[in-house]
């Protein structure tokens, strides 16, 4: 099976003219671009791919352009085996591709690394509005499981290495969910096919660039949203408290009974959750309703209907 290769809701690999690859300075990226409107970026962590983001691209296409791409070393991307792939050259990689789509202006949505990416790349200008979920922050990362993988000689890696560390990452990460067999291969495939690259990606997750900027990050006016798994193994939810407290009217939500995973454990809750945030504080759309009385809130999961004509899925 080739790598990013699923079956079903997660098939990725299908052609599709909106999978595209877009040269940098350190390797070729492949993304997903889906929809029209005010782009907005998704970015996985390790050891995902953008296939963790199959739910929202669909949705937060109906109204935006999304570009979800393969971090440098991961996914369908190039993985070049002495490349820098810590935050900031990644992020520098992400601007590369923004610059070649001729976007300047965007929101930015990071889960895990890719919220410190998303962090660096508010750093640099251009973000209209911020997404941090379950996101490294400050010096508190990388976590201690991710320093003993960092340990470990990539050159020696063998698939069986790659299949066990991916799905004992899975298992932790997740606090509830029960993830397909196609899912599950989805996240597999790419690193058994270059087991690897999955502890050369593991050794850019070192905790730098992040460190020391707080000054820096709190003083940027971007729309922030804060979203967290309270049962995070990894990084435990008192930093989504600090990242609200260091970002000026940012807004935080826990997900009880929730891991790392969120877009997993609360498939029903996360799209739509950014979804209402980036419209009312991206796209600048006020609620159409009355000032009084509830708030609707707009829920959806994509029908088949939905992913195949994202490319996500098979055709009939």
């Amino acid at each position: 099976m080739s790598p990013g290769a699923a079956t079903g809701e997660g098939r990725w690999d299908a052609p599709d003219p909106r999978r595209a690859r877009a040269r940098t300075t350190l390797g070729e990226l492949s993304y997903l671009s889906f929809g029209e409107g005010p782009a907005v970026v998704l970015l996985h962590g390790w050891p995902a791919w953008s296939f963790l983001w199959r739910r929202e691209v669909p949705l937060l296409g109906s109204r935006m352009r999304v570009i979800a791409p393969d971090l440098l070393g991961y996914g369908q991307s190039d993985r070049p085996q002495d490349a820098d792939l810590s935050l900031e050259s990644q992020a520098a990689c992400v601007r590369e591709l923004l610059d070649g789509l001729g976007i300047e202006t965007f929101a930015a949505v990071g889960h895990g690394f890719g919220g410190g990416v998303a962090q660096a790349l508010a750093l640099g200008g251009g973000v209209g509005a911020l997404g941090l979920v379950d996101s490294v922050a400050f010096d508190a990362w990388p976590s201690p499981a991710t320093r003993a993988l960092q340990a470990r000689d990539p050159a020696s890696a063998t698939e069986q290495d790659a299949r066990r560390t991916v799905e004992e990452w899975l298992r932790r990460a997740t606090a509830k969910s029960l993830l397909r067999e196609s899912e599950l291969g989805a996240y597999l495939d790419p690193w058994l096919a270059s087991p690897a690259s999955l502890f050369r990606a593991a050794r850019g997750v070192d905790g730098r660039g992040l460190a020391g900027r707080e000054a820096d990050l709190g003083a940027l006016d971007v729309p922030t949203f804060v979203l967290w798994g309270e049962e995070d193994p990894f990084l435990p939810p008192s930093l989504a408290e600090r990242l609200g407290d260091l970002y000026d009217g940012a807004m935080v939500a826990l997900l009880p009974g929730c891991g790392h995973l969120v877009m997993e454990d609360a498939p029903q809750t996360v799209g739509p959750l950014l979804y209402e945030f980036l419209r009312l504080r991206y796209l600048g759309e006020p609620h159409g309703h009355a000032e009084t009385g509830p708030v609707p809130v707009f829920l959806h999961r994509p029908t088949d209907d939905d992913l195949r004509e994202a490319g996500l899925a098979e055709e009939d």
